[in-house]
């Protein structure tokens, strides 16, 4: 690497750390302004606040590290087009491809550590984050899904159940059906399920199994039965924030068994799945758009360039937020909800480098 990489290298580093400085503590004391009072009501320990507010900074940070880095790159890119450096170099023989190298370095520095961060270092701070949330600022909210549960246990065993309290491990209007083939056996109805802990087993009341003949049907009738089943309580109600708190490997078993379970959030956690690897991806895009859009010197200045990056820094968000909404909750395909705007931003790329070259 030759002085020109170090220097850009250098600055396009330091520049990000500086952002994420300047950015991180604004961010806690909006957040903190806004929740001091029920931090305060609940007499929550200064332990319990100051590791919330070290996953929220894990959690923000890489919730919003490409747009750190963009606005960082434009910034510090604006600073050497005002200064003509650009110009400089460029008459110095220097191609533009040549000069964008060590913005592809840098890029590639932070889209490993953003990989790194997103697979292994977010999804702990996920889950801290998303524990104390439920337990001080969301009191009486549940973070599972309670209402109308199917969920299908293993290739023969399909249950159901219209109400679940995960508190008291309760659920309502049970149902088993076990199949052979497309072929029902058996099924299992109560009025009521409970998971007793102590004695690890189920309890069902107002207890009916029907055992499909050829013929005729038999039924067992008891008002209360104690029994096992092979699925387990919390397998069954996954928390709404499941998939964020699980590392990349763990997320992949996680997907597979839910997908087998017949889960209907399966379109949330494969979108989590996919922008584990689409954010590194955008890093690249945005780095270039950046340097496309800030290398050239404006009337303007700086605030030109800036406000420029800002506003499409917002499209890009708004595209993931729409398709993200969009695969959540529709069949919409979570693939092409996390990687369509990083295509139309790429061609955005493209067009801009390709007239910021001439």
């Amino acid at each position: 690497m030759k002085i020109l990489d170090w220097y850009i290298l250098k600055r396009y580093i330091f520049t990000f750390l500086m952002m994420l400085l300047l950015f991180i503590p604004i961010g806690i004391t909006v957040n903190l302004a806004e929740k001091i009072g029920k931090i305060l009501d609940n007499d929550v320990p200064f332990n319990e606040v100051a590791l919330f507010y070290l996953n929220f900074t894990v959690y923000f940070a890489n919730l919003l590290f490409p747009l750190f880095l963009f606005l960082s790159v434009i910034w510090f890119t604006s600073k050497l087009a005002n200064n003509t450096e650009i110009v400089a170099f460029l008459s110095s023989g220097v191609s533009f491809s040549r000069f964008l190298r060590p913005y592809i370095y840098g890029a590639t520095l932070t889209a490993l550590f953003a990989l790194v961060m997103g697979m292994y270092l977010a999804p702990k701070a996920s889950e801290g984050y998303n524990e104390f949330n439920y337990k001080y600022f969301k009191r009486g909210k549940s973070p599972v899904d309670t209402k109308n549960l199917y969920r299908q246990i293993n290739d023969k065993d399909f249950i159901y159940v219209s109400s679940y309290n995960s508190e008291k491990k309760t659920g309502y209007d049970f149902t088993l059906e076990h199949y052979d083939g497309n072929k029902i056996v058996t099924k299992i109805n109560a009025s009521r399920i409970e998971y007793i802990p102590k004695d690890t087993i189920y309890r069902l009341y107002n207890y009916v199994k029907r055992h499909v003949g050829v013929l005729e049907d038999s039924l067992e009738i008891k008002k209360r039965k104690d029994t096992l089943f092979s699925f387990n309580t919390d397998d069954l109600t996954p928390e709404i924030y499941a998939a964020e708190v699980k590392s990349y490997p763990e997320l992949v078993e996680f997907i597979r068994k839910e997908e087998a379970r017949g889960s209907s959030n399966i379109g949330r956690y494969k979108l989590v799945l996919y922008r584990k690897w689409s954010l590194p991806v955008s890093i690249f895009i945005l780095t270039i758009i950046a340097v496309a859009v800030s290398s050239i010197k404006r009337r303007g200045g700086m605030g030109v360039n800036l406000a420029l990056g800002i506003t499409i820094a917002m499209v890009f968000v708004f595209f993931d937020k729409i398709f993200g909404v969009m695969a959540q909750q529709s069949d919409f395909p979570p693939i092409i909800a996390v990687w369509f705007p990083n295509f139309v931003f790429s061609i955005l790329a493209v067009y801009l480098l390709r007239k910021a070259k001439r």
